[in-house]
């Protein structure tokens, strides 16, 4: 292939935007506000899980309570309501009068024992609502994290894509302006030569796979004319030659 030295030189130009390019899409790819914003969503599905099941034994116990707190009410209201009746003289029978006697007392021991079930349960739904009550926060502050990172993210993907356009807008007239086959073929090296299709023959040495080139390959790139494309013989990439070459 042949390509005006001049053009092979402006090929590095080309090269170097395409190289800044890339940069900037591993940039874009590996931002650490995407890791930190993965760790804050698997974060915060755990702890709403643990969130879920505190909410659930919060309500079971708050149901538990309501069931102690009625049975209580409803015994309190029987012994109540025999009380009256001895009070009121409503029983006269001196049977029915110990055997309701006996009865308020086995009340009044149905009574402490629920008051003491009532007691448990809301040590217990106190606990729980704790537990509840932290994870929630938790969930809160994690929630505030999610939306600082992401506007971080969403900053600096602005400013990468900004970027990214610029050296688009100054790519187009430079690939314009070379040979169509001299560019085709440096595309396709950098689809397999890491990004880099074009390299500097530096003092000897390809700035592409950064080796020496022996004695052989030098003389026969310093038999080659100057319009000559030359790829590198340990990486194939397009070497342009240049006053730094040392040939």
């Amino acid at each position: 292939m042949k390509a005006d030295p001049s053009a092979q030189v402006r090929l590095l130009d080309l090269q170097d935007l395409d190289s800044r390019a890339d940069q900037l899409r591993h940039q874009r790819r590996t931002l650490p506000e995407l890791e930190r914003l993965v760790d804050l969503s698997r974060m915060r599905e755990r702890i709403e899980g643990q969130a879920q099941d505190a909410r659930i034994a919060v309500d079971d116990l708050t149901a538990e309570q309501t069931k102690v707190d009625a049975d209580v009410e409803q015994v309190k209201a029987r012994r109540e309501r025999d009380q009256q009746r001895l009070d009121q003289g409503l029983v006269s029978n001196p049977k029915d009068i110990q055997r309701m006697q006996q009865e308020m007392v086995s009340l009044e021991r149905r009574i402490t024992s629920l008051e003491d079930d009532e007691i448990e349960v809301m040590e217990r739904l106190e606990e729980a609502q704790v537990a509840l009550d932290k994870l929630t926060g938790e969930l809160t502050g994690i929630d505030a994290q999610i939306v600082e990172v992401t506007q971080a993210r969403d900053t600096r993907l602005a400013e990468i894509d900004g970027s990214l356009a610029e050296l688009e807008v100054q790519r187009g007239p430079v690939s314009a302006e070379l040979p169509g086959d001299l560019v085709a073929l440096y595309d396709k090296l950098r689809e397999t030569k890491n990004g880099v299709g074009a390299a500097l023959l530096r003092a000897r040495r390809c700035s592409g796979c950064m080796l020496d080139l022996d004695n052989a390959e030098l003389a026969t790139i310093r038999g080659a004319a100057d319009d000559d494309v030359i790829r590198c013989d340990e990486c194939s990439r397009i070497l342009v030659r240049t006053a730094e070459s040392g040939l």
